[in-house]
């Protein structure tokens, strides 16, 4: 019969139909997504901390192999559906170009197998039953006068790709992590001068506050300058040529350190903001490894629009290209709209030039929603590689899924742009310009005292509750159920380990004060 025809030789992802891929991992991906929440909801997997994402990334492959028969001999479609939303343009089968496709394929995908078995074993023994499975498929779906969805090679293929774009993802955030990280390490130097500089006791004493007026203020002058005070679309050019060139200056750096000390932890001025920006970013980086769920969507996304002749996937590899520019753009203007809120409130300065962290600076109010971007920024770029060397690999170049060389050249000189300017640029910016909202980290405390504190906390709760329940009584009081809180303020402002945690003694015997809003824990 013709369909059992058309089911044998449709065998890769070039002949498989585009909305048939996308349906398929959209199941399989909300499947994982529920059995995962599952877990997490009923405490299972708290030990798994952010290994939950790798957690999530075994479901899918277990459901892929667990289901993969099913899959390939239950579900039929018909010749019209078959031949809708395909990745290559459709050749008449029997055709010798197709042959020949067909055998490189199988080349391949033996070649493939040889590594892929080692991470998934079973995948491979079920790969050895595909020619009965595939005759059982065709029997069934002929029957129905349809042909297979899928075919075993298909579902192989689309397994090895899941994993090749984990993996590029995972590496591609480390390279990130790694090169982002030595740029703000040139930073350290700056911190050090200016602690070495403003907080020396001798030179405290010999020295008056100084006056200085705005216009002679390093950080004023490079930020400000009239742009954008009589033009709010200049204030944004010069923002967007910013993040090219000199991204952040030692003035900036020693303006926004200062106003996050004197905002946040005024108590303690000689604090650590460099070592303080190293540990939020390494916790923030931490989720960023992961692959969320709207990033699966993306996927889904993705392979459905790979329909020949779309192009779809070279107009895709600018859309993080725009989002990493514009939010280089945006944290460069939150760092000038910091020196115009001084700029245009003050003249002249005695002291310290202070700078006023705000949540209002940033889209939507929220800066964790940069970190999303870049996320999404990241992600993107990593399938567009991952997909990239997956195509060369398992087809070849030649592929018509790897599309024109004047569409190959430009997707792959904009992945490699994202990723250096990503490194040396936007997340270095992130990493400071991100603090300057009104809430600070938990990373402002070291690891050790954040352990000390969460016990603390937690028993000063247990007793909070127990104390209610001996008077009969099922409400906490007010003192009660903000004791942690005060804990909190009070160790900010602190500066040795041993006055910390005399502080947090004194407050669990009935210690007082009151949090500003600005002093949240984010």
């Amino acid at each position: 019969m013709a369909g059992g025809d058309v089911g044998a030789a449709a065998t890769t992802l070039e002949q498989t139909p585009t909305w048939v891929v996308a349906a398929v991992c959209t199941v399989i991906v909300a499947i994982s997504l529920a059995v995962e929440r599952i877990l997490h909801f009923a405490g299972k997997v708290d030990w798994l901390g952010y290994d939950a994402e790798l957690m999530l990334l075994g479901f899918i492959s277990l459901l892929l192999t667990v289901f993969q028969t099913e899959i390939t001999t239950r579900i039929c479609i018909t010749q019209r559906q078959a031949d809708s939303w395909l990745p290559c343009k459709d050749k008449p089968y029997g055709d010798t170009d197709d042959e020949e496709s067909s055998s490189t394929s199988a080349a391949t995908t033996a070649h493939f197998q040889s590594f892929f078995s080692s991470v998934l074993p079973v995948n491979g023994r079920r790969l050895l039953a595909e020619p009965a499975a595939s005759s059982n498929a065709s029997d069934y779906c002929a029957a129905l006068d349809k042909i297979p969805a899928l075919s075993y090679t298909a579902v192989h293929h689309l397994h090895i790709f899941i994993f090749v774009l984990a993996v590029v993802h995972v590496v591609f955030c480390a390279l990130t992590i790694i090169f982002g990280s030595a740029q703000i390490r040139r930073w350290k130097r700056w911190e050090d001068d200016v602690q070495k500089k403003e907080y020396n006791p001798q030179e405290d004493l010999q020295t008056e506050p100084t006056v200085t007026y705005l216009g002679d203020h390093a950080f004023i002058r490079s930020r400000f300058r009239g742009i954008g005070k009589s033009s709010y679309l200049l204030g944004w050019l010069h923002s967007f040529f910013k993040q090219f060139y000199a991204s952040l200056t030692r003035s900036d750096y020693v303006a926004l350190r200062h106003g996050f000390i004197m905002t946040h932890c005024k108590g303690n001025r000689k604090f650590n903001f460099h070592n303080y920006m190293m540990r939020a970013l390494e916790v923030d980086f931490k989720r960023v490894v992961g692959i969320s769920w709207y990033l699966w969507m993306f996927v889904v996304g993705f392979l459905l629009l790979n329909v020949y002749g779309w192009h779809a996937y070279f107009y895709l590899a600018f859309v993080p290209f725009v989002l990493l520019l514009a939010v280089g753009t945006k944290l460069e203007h939150v760092i000038s709209q910091l020196a115009h809120e001084v700029a245009e409130k003050h003249a002249a300065i005695e002291g310290d030039l202070v700078v006023t962290p705000s949540d209002e600076h940033f889209w939507l109010n929220r800066p964790r929603l940069v970190l999303i971007l870049i996320h999404i920024i990241l992600f993107q770029n990593s399938f567009e590689i991952a997909f990239f060397f997956f195509i060369w690999i398992q087809y070849g170049f030649d592929s018509c899924i790897m599309g024109q060389i004047g569409y190959i050249i430009p997707r792959l000189i904009v992945g490699a742009f994202i990723q250096i300017f990503c490194s040396y640029s936007t997340l270095p910016l992130y990493a400071i310009v991100t603090q300057m909202g009104s809430t600070f980290k938990k990373a402002i405390f070291e690891e050790h005292i954040q352990e000390g504190l969460v016990g603390w906390a937690q028993k000063a709760r247990d007793r909070g509750l127990r104390k209610p329940a001996a008077n009969g009584s099922s409400q906490v009081g007010p003192k009660e159920s903000s004791q942690s809180h005060h804990v909190l303020q009070m160790t900010e402002i602190v500066g040795g380990e041993e006055e910390k945690e005399e502080a947090a003694l004194k407050e669990s015997n009935g210690g007082g004060g009151e949090i500003e809003p600005a002093h949240r824990i984010n």
